[in-house]
């Protein structure tokens, strides 16, 4: 799928923010994104898989974190504001 047939679904299914990390990747102004590997981006695995490759070839690590390692960064952000 290019670019812009994906945008085009993308636009069609309503998901802005998806395609606003999409221009934000095309302009240099994201260089990584963290997901939890078990949920990814999008709920649809095939357009999952599309938007990923995309920002993977935008030059955006995708780093994968675990479910454990998500829970401890929300615990340290509430010990934080304590």
């Amino acid at each position: 799928m290019t670019r812009d047939e994906l945008v085009a679904v993308l636009e069609k299914k309503r998901m802005t923010e998806i395609i606003e990390l999409i221009e934000d990747a095309e302009q240099g102004e994201l260089e990584e994104l963290e997901l939890v590997e078990s949920l990814g981006l999008l709920m649809d695995q095939e357009l999952n898989k599309e938007v990923l490759s995309l920002l993977e070839s935008l030059g955006v690590a995708i780093i994968y974190l675990s479910g454990d390692e998500e829970d401890e960064e929300d615990e340290d952000d509430e010990d934080d504001e304590k």
